[in-house]
């Protein structure tokens, strides 16, 4: 039955797609049918199947459901003495595994701080891509990245807004080690506010709880 769904959804875009494209005007004809390739749609609904079904860098996030426990370590600036405080995370796989879920709640210097994420593994990208929102911001950051298979790491590369310069985003980094089945590290890298260098502006040590 699911199988039946998803061919049907497939189906629907491919149609809603088709419909949806716009008429090319004189001046960029041209280009749009340069660039726009025709597929078949047999090859087209494989791809959309392939894209839609879960593979094995999902069920590697999902090995990291549950709760967890964060000890988190920031700094202002490069250099500067270390703040730590505690953290709660609840990761939850979604949409029949396609992507996690995380809530975060903790402080910061002092004030209650919430965050959600969704990371994802994008199967034509053959990246993880990921999104952010938190209570101490109304942006949301975007990131992709690959998997170390040596280090058995997520290292994501991503644009944040910088709330200092209006209208420029500065860029930032994020990787995700596992250590083992219960425990993992994020260690995140961004620019000093005084020379622009990038530097580790926070680390997180998760333990699940039992």
């Amino acid at each position: 039955m699911k199988n039946l769904l998803l061919l049907l959804s497939v189906t629907f875009l491919l149609i809603a797609c088709e419909k949806g494209k716009p008429v090319p005007e004189k001046d960029n004809a041209k280009t749009d049918s340069a660039e726009w390739k025709p597929v078949d749609s047999a090859t087209a609904t494989k791809a959309w199947m392939e894209y839609a079904t879960p593979g094995e860098m999902h069920k590697t996030l999902a090995l990291y459901d549950g709760n967890w426990t964060g000890a988190t370590t920031s700094w202002m600036e490069n250099g500067a003495q270390p703040i730590t405080s505690q953290s709660e995370c609840i990761n939850k796989m979604i949409f029949d595994g396609r992507y996690q879920h995380s809530t975060f709640k903790g402080s910061f210097m002092g004030m209650p701080f919430e965050g959600m994420s969704i990371m994802g593994y994008d199967n034509a990208k053959k990246k993880f891509v990921s999104t952010w929102i938190d209570n101490m911001g109304t942006g949301i950051m975007h990131a992709e990245g690959d998997w170390n298979p040596s280090k058995k790491s997520i290292e994501l590369k991503g644009k944040m807004t910088d709330p200092a310069r209006p209208g420029k985003d500065c860029d930032f980094r994020e990787t995700y080690t596992f250590i083992d089945a219960n425990n993992h590290t994020m260690e995140m890298y961004g620019p000093d506010s005084k020379t622009g260098k990038g530097y580790k502006t926070m680390e997180i040590k998760f333990t699940k709880k039992k």
